[in-house]
């Protein structure tokens, strides 16, 4: 099991990315969380196994159809053992 912090750029707000990226967790079994950031980015913190995270993070690379991502940036962090991956406000 590995955690990942997950910063996306580009247009990846308003664009159905938070929804998309739940969907998309939820069908890998990965648990954590994803929101908005004020900057115009999407933050998310993401657990799994290594292989399971590497497809999401493959899939934040692209996002949705309506999304234009210019940038990931992606650093370790400490598991906090989530129960579920959603929305944070």
């Amino acid at each position: 099991m590995i955690h990942n912090n997950i910063k996306v750029f580009g247009l990846v707000q308003g664009v159905g990315f938070r929804y998309s990226a739940i969907h998309k967790a939820k069908s890998l079994g990965i648990k954590g969380y994803v929101k908005n950031l004020y900057d115009g980015s999407v933050y998310i913190e993401a657990e799994g196994t290594q292989e399971k995270i590497n497809e999401f993070l493959y899939w934040c690379r692209q996002g949705p159809s309506h999304a234009r991502v210019s940038d990931i940036e992606v650093n370790d962090g400490e598991i906090k053992n989530y129960r579920f991956f959603d929305v944070k406000y």
